[in-house]
Order: structure tokens, then sequence, then C-alpha cells
């Protein structure tokens, strides 16, 4: 996009130049990844405003195309989350999988959690999710901020992990970095998401699984989960850092089964 606006640059940026970039961009991009770089463009034409840089905000005038159709996400069954995780077990990312789906954590909050925010006590262990990979470095709403009691699995799985990183200091010795983070490189560096994905894949290879999974789906799986066993949307809406049941039953409805299917059961019981 930063190319073909940049061909308009010795004139003033029309609405037509922001539509026919963006309809270029329809042929690659989603339809929310086109709505989101049209809300960026008006946003940073608004600071021109005012600064008296432009005379009107023309990406305010437009409405962004149809894109591509998104890829839909998935959840696993709890057999392909219980095969996921034996798989798992022994690499170095197995903490961060079974956090994943233990917790419902999003990948941008496990890769910025901090060991000062985790509580490794089996009878009561905690996690404080209090920033994530973001510019801001704050989590995503401000209801995102929470503490999350830790299943004995992924207590276990921390306290392993924590073992291991030791060894990665000693190991790198004056290349390490310090940042305190719960998932680091091995000389101590934030992890990148794209390794992440990477090694993520190798083991839902391992599993059987395939390859076509992506870290941020062990959150629909943490919904899914829940939900089938009978967890209330609300306290769902809580663990997972929403403003309300609206917003999880909105991102999460195609896992949310029995709340969707609560109606017709009664149905069948009152008229089998």
């Amino acid at each position: 996009m930063r190319e073909r606006l940049g061909e308009v640059k010795l004139r003033e940026l029309t609405a037509g130049d922001v539509q026919e970039t963006l309809d270029a961009l329809a042929g690659r991009l989603s339809t929310r990844s086109l709505q989101i770089t049209r809300l960026c463009l008006e946003r940073a034409i608004r600071h021109a405003e005012v600064r008296d840089l432009v005379g009107r905000n023309v990406a305010a005038l437009i409405k962004a195309p149809a894109g591509r159709a998104g890829r839909p996400s998935k959840s696993l069954t709890l057999e392909q989350a219980q095969d996921l995780l034996r798989a798992a077990v022994g690499s170095r990312p197995y903490a961060y999988v079974v956090l994943s789906v233990t917790t419902g954590l999003r990948t941008e909050e496990l890769r910025a959690l901090r060991w000062n925010e985790v509580d490794l006590d089996l009878d009561a262990g905690t996690v404080a999710v209090y920033r994530a990979v973001r510019v801001t470095a704050d989590t995503k709403t401000p209801k995102s901020r929470r503490v999350l009691s830790l299943p004995q699995l992924a207590v276990r799985a921390l306290g392993e992990h924590r073992a291991r990183q030791a060894d990665d200091r000693l190991l790198a010795g004056a290349l390490w970095q310090g940042h305190d983070l719960v998932f680091a490189s091995a000389i101590g560096t934030p992890l990148d998401r794209h390794n992440v994905l990477r090694e993520f894949r190798k083991i839902t290879q391992a599993a059987g699984l395939g390859t076509d999974w992506v870290p941020r789906e062990m959150r629909h799986t943490f919904v899914s989960l829940l939900s089938s066993n009978g967890t209330a949307l609300e306290d769902i809406a809580d663990l997972v850092g929403h403003r309300g049941a609206a917003t999880t039953e909105t991102v999460y409805r195609k896992v949310i089964v029995p709340e969707l299917r609560r109606g017709a059961e009664v149905m069948d019981q009152l008229f089998s």
C-alpha cells in the first residue's frame, strides 16, 4: 500500500487514490485486514488534519471493499488436545503448549509473560496477565488484565521449563539477555511469532494432527473444552479476558456448543 500511495505523494491524496489502493489489495487480504488498513490510514490522516497539513480526511469518505475470505478458526477435541500435549512432552515449547491449551492465554500474552508474574505453588499456582506483545506493551483491553489459577499440569510444566531455562542461561554465559521472560530463546531474547508457529506445527504434526493449525486456535480449544463441560458463558468471558459474555459468544460462537444447543435439548426432552 505504501508503494501505491507513494505514487501520488507529489499531489494531494484523494479518496479515489485510497479506494484504488484498497481495491488492488482486495485480492490478497481478508475483509478484516482491509478494514484495519483503511482505519490505520484514516487515523494517520487525522493526525495530519490536526497539524493543518491536509484539508480533509479522504480515508473517512470510503468503505473498505470485501476481500478474501478469512481463514476460519477451529478447535481441537479433547482427544486431539490430549494427543497434542503428549506429543509436546520433552520439547522446548512444551510449557507454552500446555498454557495455551489449559489457560486460554493469547499468544501475545504468553510471549510477554514474565517470571515475576507466575506463582508455581502446586496447590494454588497463578499467572498474572498484565502485558502483551503489542505496540503499547499493554493487554488488548483493560479487562484482559487478569489473574488466573493454574491447573497442576501447567504448574508442573512451568517448573520443568524454568529448570530448563536455567540450563540455557548457564550455557549462554555472557550472551544471555535477562528479560525475565518465561518463554524466550536459548539466549533469553523475546520469541518471534514465526519461530513459535514453526515449532508449534512440528508438534501438531507429531501428534498426527497435520500442520494446518496455529497457536491462537488453542484459545478456541480452551473455550470449547470449557463450554462443552458446562462452564457458564460469563465465567468463560472472565477467563479469556473479554469485556463481557456477548463478546465471547460473538467471537467463539462456533465452539460454544452447550449455549447454542440448550433450547433444542429442552424441546427434545419436552416433545420426545
